[in-house]
């Protein structure tokens, strides 16, 4: 459950690591009506919709599906965060 900037105690910002399996969250991308809007940063991901992507040693990993995601993500350039 999407809740503040949180998703089942996981602060949705910060290090990200996308895999194949054993993910904390499951997302399905979407090019409208999504539950959070992501800006990829190189650092300073400290707020809300804020992804630095890593290989390992992330805050949380996430696996990228095409349906049955736990949240609904669009990438954006500007802005992120809850719409």
């Amino acid at each position: 459950m999407l809740s503040g900037c949180e998703f089942n105690g996981i602060k949705l910002y910060g290090k990200v690591e996308i895999v194949d399996s054993f993910a904390d969250i499951k997302i399905e991308v979407v090019d409208s009506f999504p539950d959070l809007k992501v800006e990829k940063v190189s650092s300073f991901a400290d707020s809300c919709g804020k992804w630095e992507i890593v290989d390992s040693f992330g805050d949380f990993k996430v696996q990228i599906v095409d349906s049955f995601g736990d949240i609904k993500v669009q990438f954006v350039d500007s802005f992120p965060g809850i719409p």
